[in-house]
């Protein structure tokens, strides 16, 4: 696998897909930064990190509307890759819909969203974007 963070975003979306309630990712810190800033933001219902084995696992609860069965995410879209990185500084701050989605950012700090990184004056390396 050369892109963990490409695989945890299809994983969550061809669970979103399936209408499953419960999506299982192989853990990193990565993502496990990734996974609570998606719960901090309320994309996802819940998650819990599981030590099995030499890697772990992350179980992602997902987040449904109740009436019509939607998901709360719309769109998962992975912005850097290997091959092509992606740096914004805090003044060219991606916007994902106006404000009203989140741009997932690497930076010195750890990971945060887009609209954290601006706060603290502080760039790094788009990892996705969230609606």
């Amino acid at each position: 696998m050369t892109d963990p963070i490409a695989d945890y975003l299809t994983r969550l979306r061809n669970a979103i897909s399936a209408k499953h309630r419960i999506a299982e990712v192989p853990a990193s810190n990565l993502k496990k930064e990734i996974t609570k800033i998606l719960f901090e933001k309320g994309y996802i219902l819940n998650y819990k990190f599981v030590e099995d084995g030499p890697q772990g696992t992350i179980k992602v609860a997902l987040k449904y509307d109740s009436v019509n069965k939607v998901s709360a995410i719309k769109k998962m879209e992975r912005v850097s890759s290997p091959g092509m990185r992606k740096y914004t500084g805090y003044k060219d701050m991606p916007r994902v819909i106006n404000g009203l989605g989140i741009a997932i950012i690497s930076t010195s700090k750890g990971v945060m969203t887009n609209k954290e990184a601006a706060d603290l004056k502080i760039g790094g390396e788009v990892l996705c974007y969230v609606y």
